[in-house]
């Protein structure tokens, strides 16, 4: 009876820890390029009260099945699910989405590279392209002052003085693609890490080789959805419920217990 206490705790753990999964995927409805989190769990180490195929006679009968009893669950990883978020228009000519897999490299301040889906860009004092933090996009493209800024679906930019028709080149954008999206680490204001389990970050030409394509003015809208965020929410509370009543229960019965002997 007292294990069962434990096992349900941990049961009561692991949906709380889900329901904060939910809430900051709420949260975050809002946030350009968010992608949302799932958990995944696994039960806990077995107690073999008896091994299954353990002999049940001396004519070498065997248990088909034997008896085997869960020590109740644990918080096996968290994911992002890295679908792609609607596109949204914005107007801005320094908004820009991936259209399909890759990142947006940015430069930090302590010489590291960061990536991210997020491409609310702005220009800094010198006319960098830059995060909303005043983070360098690279390559560290210039733009320079009166002009107007293009980009294209392979991600060159290029520019035009006012009033003129023809385009000068600037550069290109660096675009990353990993083996495992799923080992980056986010580091928070939309900022992931590169890892030993992501792999290195493989930089390439947007729309060539599998790379994901540039659309200007417009973000990548949070792949957030809120119908499918309430039903798994409904989910973890009916099991947190599920398993308060089972330390309800084993309480009980502990209680009848110490009663009946004492």
């Amino acid at each position: 009876m007292s294990s069962a206490l434990f096992i349900a705790a941990s049961g009561m753990t692991a949906q709380q820890f889900n329901s904060e999964l939910i809430a900051d995927n709420f949260a975050n409805m809002s946030t350009v390029g968010k992608k949302r989190k799932r958990a995944t769990f696994q039960d806990q180490v077995y107690q073999q009260d008896t091994r299954p195929g353990t002999p049940s006679s001396d004519k070498g009968n065997l248990m088909p099945a034997g008896i085997q009893r869960g020590g109740g669950v644990k918080i096996a990883s968290t994911y992002r699910v890295n679908e792609q978020g609607a596109p949204d228009s914005t107007g801005n000519a320094y908004d820009m989405m991936i259209q399909g897999d890759g990142y947006f490299s940015i430069l930090l301040p302590d010489k590291t590279i960061a990536y991210t889906r997020a491409g609310n860009f702005n220009l800094s004092n010198d006319g960098t392209i830059v995060t909303l933090e005043g983070y360098t996009v690279l390559p560290g493209l210039k733009i320079p002052v009166g002009t107007q800024m293009n980009v294209n679906p392979n991600g060159d930019i290029s520019v035009r003085v006012d009033g003129q028709t023809s385009e000068q080149l600037v550069g290109s954008l660096e675009i990353s693609r990993f083996t495992n999206e799923g080992g980056l680490m986010e580091i928070g204001q939309n900022l992931l890490k590169e890892t030993e389990s992501s792999g290195p970050a493989q930089t390439g030409i947007a729309g060539v080789n599998g790379y994901g394509t540039i659309l200007q003015y417009y973000l990548e809208a949070s792949n957030v959805n809120p119908i499918q965020e309430v039903v798994t929410l409904i989910k973890t509370q009916r099991g947190f419920d599920m398993n308060s009543k089972v330390v309800e229960a084993a309480d009980e019965m502990l209680s009848t217990t110490v009663r009946m002997v004492t």
